[in-house]
Protein backbone atom coordinates (compact mmCIF):
# COMPACT_ATOMS: atom_id res chain seq x y z
CA UNK A 1 0.00 0.00 0.00
CA UNK A 2 2.73 2.39 0.93
CA UNK A 3 4.48 1.46 -2.37
CA UNK A 4 1.78 2.80 -4.20
CA UNK A 5 0.61 5.50 -2.26
CA UNK A 6 4.53 6.76 -3.43
CA UNK A 7 3.69 5.51 -7.51
CA UNK A 8 0.54 8.04 -6.93
CA UNK A 9 2.10 11.03 -5.13
CA UNK A 10 5.70 10.88 -5.74
CA UNK A 11 6.52 13.14 -9.45
CA UNK A 12 9.50 11.42 -10.89
CA UNK A 13 7.76 7.96 -10.35
CA UNK A 14 4.69 9.95 -12.31
CA UNK A 15 7.37 11.20 -14.88
CA UNK A 16 8.30 7.53 -15.78
CA UNK A 17 5.50 5.85 -15.81
CA UNK A 18 3.63 8.85 -18.04
CA UNK A 19 6.57 9.09 -20.65
CA UNK A 20 6.20 4.82 -20.70
CA UNK A 21 2.20 5.70 -21.53
CA UNK A 22 3.07 8.02 -23.93
CA UNK A 23 5.69 6.26 -25.76
CA UNK A 24 3.76 2.73 -26.07
CA UNK A 25 0.65 4.32 -27.73
CA UNK A 26 2.80 6.43 -30.05
CA UNK A 27 4.88 3.58 -31.05
CA UNK A 28 1.52 0.86 -31.33
CA UNK A 29 -0.08 4.06 -33.62
CA UNK A 30 2.50 4.05 -35.65
CA UNK A 31 2.77 0.18 -36.29
CA UNK A 32 -0.81 0.47 -37.12
CA UNK A 33 -0.49 3.08 -39.59
CA UNK A 34 1.99 1.02 -41.17
CA UNK A 35 0.24 -1.65 -41.25
CA UNK A 36 -2.86 -0.83 -42.69
CA UNK A 37 -1.03 1.33 -45.72
CA UNK A 38 0.90 -2.03 -46.26
CA UNK A 39 -2.07 -3.84 -46.14
CA UNK A 40 -3.64 -1.85 -48.53
CA UNK A 41 -0.15 -1.69 -51.22
CA UNK A 42 -0.28 -5.68 -50.80
CA UNK A 43 -3.49 -5.72 -51.76
CA UNK A 44 -3.12 -3.86 -55.11
CA UNK A 45 0.05 -5.46 -56.28
CA UNK A 46 -1.20 -9.16 -55.37
CA UNK A 47 -3.70 -8.81 -58.28
CA UNK A 48 -1.20 -8.51 -61.01
CA UNK A 49 1.02 -11.51 -62.60
CA UNK A 50 4.49 -10.38 -64.78
CA UNK A 51 2.87 -11.27 -67.73
CA UNK A 52 0.17 -8.27 -67.52
CA UNK A 53 2.76 -5.61 -66.60
CA UNK A 54 2.60 -4.56 -70.78
CA UNK A 55 -1.17 -4.35 -70.79
CA UNK A 56 -1.99 -2.87 -67.23
CA UNK A 57 0.85 -0.49 -66.45
CA UNK A 58 -0.92 2.49 -66.87
CA UNK A 59 -3.16 1.46 -64.30
CA UNK A 60 -0.18 0.34 -61.64
CA UNK A 61 1.47 3.98 -62.48
CA UNK A 62 -1.90 5.76 -61.78
CA UNK A 63 -2.67 3.94 -58.57
CA UNK A 64 1.26 4.39 -57.42
CA UNK A 65 1.40 8.02 -58.11
CA UNK A 66 -1.83 8.96 -56.38
CA UNK A 67 -1.22 6.88 -52.84
CA UNK A 68 0.87 9.25 -51.10
CA UNK A 69 2.37 6.29 -49.08
CA UNK A 70 4.17 4.92 -51.96
CA UNK A 71 4.17 7.87 -54.56
CA UNK A 72 7.67 9.14 -54.01
CA UNK A 73 9.36 5.24 -54.17
CA UNK A 74 7.36 4.42 -57.15
CA UNK A 75 8.48 8.01 -59.40
CA UNK A 76 12.19 6.90 -58.41
CA UNK A 77 11.99 3.18 -58.93
CA UNK A 78 10.23 3.75 -62.64
CA UNK A 79 12.97 5.45 -64.18
CA UNK A 80 14.83 2.48 -63.97
CA UNK A 81 12.30 -0.06 -65.81
CA UNK A 82 12.93 -1.21 -69.24
CA UNK A 83 9.70 -1.63 -71.47
CA UNK A 84 9.42 -4.17 -73.64
CA UNK A 85 9.83 -3.42 -77.58
CA UNK A 86 9.18 -4.58 -80.89
CA UNK A 87 9.65 -3.51 -84.58
CA UNK A 88 7.38 -4.77 -87.20
CA UNK A 89 8.93 -6.85 -89.86
CA UNK A 90 7.60 -7.18 -93.91
CA UNK A 91 7.86 -10.75 -95.23
CA UNK A 92 7.68 -11.34 -98.89
CA UNK A 93 4.24 -12.17 -98.97
CA UNK A 94 3.32 -8.51 -97.35
CA UNK A 95 2.57 -10.36 -94.19
CA UNK A 96 3.70 -8.21 -90.82
CA UNK A 97 5.49 -9.81 -87.94
CA UNK A 98 6.42 -8.63 -85.13
CA UNK A 99 10.34 -9.16 -83.29
CA UNK A 100 11.31 -7.90 -80.27
CA UNK A 101 14.01 -5.93 -79.46
CA UNK A 102 16.07 -8.05 -77.02
CA UNK A 103 15.54 -11.72 -76.75
CA UNK A 104 15.94 -11.35 -73.05
CA UNK A 105 13.41 -8.47 -72.28
CA UNK A 106 9.96 -9.94 -72.94
CA UNK A 107 7.97 -8.26 -69.86
CA UNK A 108 8.60 -4.46 -68.33
CA UNK A 109 12.44 -5.22 -66.18
CA UNK A 110 14.20 -3.20 -63.86
CA UNK A 111 17.71 -2.40 -64.16
CA UNK A 112 18.36 -1.90 -60.53
CA UNK A 113 17.02 -4.10 -58.02
CA UNK A 114 13.79 -3.18 -56.85
CA UNK A 115 14.39 -4.39 -53.24
CA UNK A 116 16.89 -0.93 -53.62
CA UNK A 117 13.47 0.80 -53.48
CA UNK A 118 11.23 -1.23 -51.55
CA UNK A 119 12.38 -1.77 -48.77
CA UNK A 120 12.15 -1.33 -44.62
CA UNK A 121 13.52 1.89 -44.67
CA UNK A 122 11.65 3.27 -47.51
CA UNK A 123 8.44 1.65 -46.97
CA UNK A 124 8.85 1.70 -42.57
CA UNK A 125 10.97 3.19 -40.98
CA UNK A 126 10.75 6.41 -42.57
CA UNK A 127 7.15 6.66 -42.85
CA UNK A 128 7.54 7.76 -38.59
CA UNK A 129 9.50 9.02 -36.43
CA UNK A 130 11.83 5.64 -36.43
CA UNK A 131 14.89 7.34 -34.01
CA UNK A 132 12.61 8.33 -31.15
CA UNK A 133 10.92 4.89 -30.74
CA UNK A 134 14.87 3.35 -30.54
CA UNK A 135 15.47 5.81 -28.09
CA UNK A 136 12.31 5.61 -25.83
CA UNK A 137 14.54 1.92 -23.57
CA UNK A 138 17.16 4.57 -23.13
CA UNK A 139 15.07 7.94 -22.31
CA UNK A 140 13.51 5.41 -20.06
CA UNK A 141 16.16 3.71 -18.23
CA UNK A 142 18.05 7.25 -18.11
CA UNK A 143 15.44 8.42 -15.68
CA UNK A 144 16.21 5.83 -13.37
CA UNK A 145 19.63 7.36 -12.01
CA UNK A 146 18.51 10.74 -12.93
CA UNK A 147 15.80 10.68 -10.52
CA UNK A 148 17.43 8.32 -7.82
CA UNK A 149 20.30 10.85 -7.70
CA UNK A 150 17.99 13.46 -8.03
CA UNK A 151 16.35 12.33 -4.67
CA UNK A 152 19.40 11.40 -2.26
CA UNK A 153 20.89 15.38 -3.68
CA UNK A 154 17.65 16.59 -2.19
CA UNK A 155 17.13 14.59 0.81
CA UNK A 156 20.95 15.26 1.71
CA UNK A 157 20.18 18.55 1.64
CA UNK A 158 17.22 18.37 4.27
CA UNK A 159 19.56 16.67 6.35
CA UNK A 160 19.73 18.69 9.95
CA UNK A 161 22.02 17.84 13.01
CA UNK A 162 21.68 20.77 15.55
CA UNK A 163 19.54 18.68 17.61
CA UNK A 164 19.20 15.15 18.44
CA UNK A 165 15.03 15.10 17.58
CA UNK A 166 16.21 16.98 13.98
CA UNK A 167 18.91 14.65 13.49
CA UNK A 168 16.60 11.42 14.16
CA UNK A 169 13.87 13.37 11.89
CA UNK A 170 16.56 13.60 8.97
CA UNK A 171 17.57 10.68 8.89
CA UNK A 172 14.00 8.75 8.84
CA UNK A 173 13.53 11.13 5.67
CA UNK A 174 16.44 10.01 4.25
CA UNK A 175 15.93 6.35 4.54
CA UNK A 176 12.47 7.29 2.91
CA UNK A 177 14.00 9.16 0.26
CA UNK A 178 16.61 6.29 -0.81
CA UNK A 179 13.50 4.07 -0.77
CA UNK A 180 11.38 6.20 -2.74
CA UNK A 181 15.19 6.79 -5.31
CA UNK A 182 15.61 2.86 -5.43
CA UNK A 183 11.70 2.61 -6.57
CA UNK A 184 12.31 5.02 -9.37
CA UNK A 185 15.02 3.10 -10.42
CA UNK A 186 13.52 -0.14 -10.43
CA UNK A 187 10.13 1.78 -11.95
CA UNK A 188 12.16 3.03 -14.84
CA UNK A 189 14.46 -0.12 -15.66
CA UNK A 190 10.92 -2.40 -15.68
CA UNK A 191 9.50 0.07 -17.68
CA UNK A 192 12.38 0.00 -20.57
CA UNK A 193 12.03 -4.11 -20.43
CA UNK A 194 8.10 -3.96 -20.93
CA UNK A 195 8.81 -1.53 -23.71
CA UNK A 196 11.51 -3.44 -25.19
CA UNK A 197 8.94 -6.51 -25.58
CA UNK A 198 5.91 -4.98 -26.55
CA UNK A 199 7.55 -2.91 -29.35
CA UNK A 200 9.86 -5.64 -30.57
CA UNK A 201 6.67 -7.59 -31.13
CA UNK A 202 4.24 -5.42 -32.32
CA UNK A 203 6.55 -4.17 -35.14
CA UNK A 204 7.21 -8.24 -35.94
CA UNK A 205 3.30 -8.60 -36.18
CA UNK A 206 2.15 -5.65 -37.92
CA UNK A 207 5.54 -4.12 -39.61
CA UNK A 208 7.88 -7.25 -40.59
CA UNK A 209 5.37 -9.79 -41.53
CA UNK A 210 3.65 -7.70 -44.26
CA UNK A 211 6.97 -6.15 -45.26
CA UNK A 212 8.29 -9.26 -46.36
CA UNK A 213 5.22 -10.31 -48.46
CA UNK A 214 5.51 -7.00 -50.44
CA UNK A 215 9.10 -7.77 -50.63
CA UNK A 216 8.62 -10.69 -52.39
CA UNK A 217 5.30 -9.59 -54.80
CA UNK A 218 7.71 -6.72 -55.90
CA UNK A 219 10.66 -8.92 -56.59
CA UNK A 220 8.38 -11.39 -58.35
CA UNK A 221 6.31 -8.56 -60.45
CA UNK A 222 9.63 -7.08 -61.63
CA UNK A 223 12.45 -9.18 -62.77
CA UNK A 224 15.74 -7.39 -62.40
CA UNK A 225 18.23 -6.85 -65.62
CA UNK A 226 21.53 -5.19 -65.57
CA UNK A 227 21.96 -1.71 -67.65
CA UNK A 228 25.21 -3.67 -69.31
CA UNK A 229 23.34 -7.00 -70.26
CA UNK A 230 20.65 -5.02 -71.51
CA UNK A 231 22.79 -2.62 -73.78
CA UNK A 232 25.00 -5.64 -74.99
CA UNK A 233 21.71 -7.15 -75.99
CA UNK A 234 20.75 -4.12 -77.81
CA UNK A 235 24.55 -3.93 -79.62
CA UNK A 236 23.36 -7.83 -80.98
CA UNK A 237 19.92 -6.62 -82.14
CA UNK A 238 21.69 -3.57 -84.06
CA UNK A 239 24.73 -6.07 -85.28
CA UNK A 240 22.23 -8.17 -86.83
CA UNK A 241 19.93 -5.52 -88.63
CA UNK A 242 22.83 -3.47 -89.99
CA UNK A 243 23.95 -6.67 -91.65
CA UNK A 244 20.96 -7.09 -93.19
CA UNK A 245 20.01 -3.97 -94.43
CA UNK A 246 23.78 -3.95 -96.36
CA UNK A 247 22.35 -7.04 -97.36
CA UNK A 248 19.41 -5.10 -98.90
CA UNK A 249 21.29 -2.48 -100.44
CA UNK A 250 23.85 -5.02 -102.01
CA UNK A 251 20.68 -6.37 -103.83
CA UNK A 252 18.82 -3.39 -104.36
CA UNK A 253 20.44 -2.45 -108.09
CA UNK A 254 19.50 -5.95 -109.30
CA UNK A 255 16.10 -5.73 -107.78
CA UNK A 256 15.47 -2.55 -109.53
CA UNK A 257 16.80 -3.88 -112.69
CA UNK A 258 14.09 -6.27 -112.50
CA UNK A 259 11.42 -3.98 -111.51
CA UNK A 260 12.26 -1.56 -114.53
CA UNK A 261 12.19 -4.53 -117.10
CA UNK A 262 9.24 -5.84 -115.28
CA UNK A 263 7.64 -2.44 -115.50
CA UNK A 264 8.27 -1.85 -119.06
CA UNK A 265 7.89 -5.38 -120.86
CA UNK A 266 4.33 -5.09 -119.04
CA UNK A 267 3.36 -1.19 -119.47
CA UNK A 268 5.23 0.18 -121.85
CA UNK A 269 5.41 -2.31 -124.46
CA UNK A 270 1.68 -2.88 -124.91
CA UNK A 271 0.74 0.86 -124.78
CA UNK A 272 3.19 0.97 -128.09
CA UNK A 273 1.74 -1.98 -129.71
CA UNK A 274 -1.42 -0.23 -129.49
CA UNK A 275 -0.01 2.93 -130.49
CA UNK A 276 1.48 1.85 -133.65
CA UNK A 277 -1.87 -0.72 -134.03
CA UNK A 278 -3.99 2.52 -134.02
CA UNK A 279 -1.31 4.06 -136.84
CA UNK A 280 -1.80 1.55 -138.97
CA UNK A 281 -4.99 1.40 -138.97
CA UNK A 282 -5.54 5.13 -139.52
CA UNK A 283 -3.29 5.00 -142.54
CA UNK A 284 -4.74 2.12 -144.10
CA UNK A 285 -8.47 4.48 -143.54
CA UNK A 286 -6.79 6.96 -145.36
CA UNK A 287 -5.62 4.84 -148.23
CA UNK A 288 -9.04 3.27 -148.62
CA UNK A 289 -10.77 6.67 -148.68
CA UNK A 290 -7.74 7.68 -151.31
CA UNK A 291 -8.81 5.01 -153.41
CA UNK A 292 -12.61 5.40 -153.22
CA UNK A 293 -12.42 8.99 -154.50
CA UNK A 294 -9.76 8.67 -156.64
CA UNK A 295 -8.24 11.94 -155.34
CA UNK A 296 -4.94 13.65 -157.00
CA UNK A 297 -4.42 15.34 -153.65
CA UNK A 298 -4.96 12.89 -151.36
CA UNK A 299 -1.60 10.51 -153.51
CA UNK A 300 -0.16 13.41 -153.31
CA UNK A 301 0.17 13.77 -150.31
CA UNK A 302 1.17 9.89 -149.94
Amino acid sequence: MNIILKVVTDIPILIVIVTFIVSIIYCIKSYIYTNKNLKIFLGFISNFKKNDLNFRFKEIDEWMCANPYVAAIWLEFKNTLVFSESVALKGKDNSVTYKEVSSTVQNIQTTIDPLYFFNEETLVTSKFNNKFIQTIPTILTGFGPLFTFLNIAIAFGKMDFSTQEKTISSVSGLMSSMQTAALVSVIAVGSSLIYLMVERLSYQALCNIPLAKCKNFVSQLFDNISSEKFLLELLKETKIQNNSISNVITAMPEHFKIAMNSGIASNLVPYLENLIFGINQMNKNIKEIAKNSKSDDVDDLF
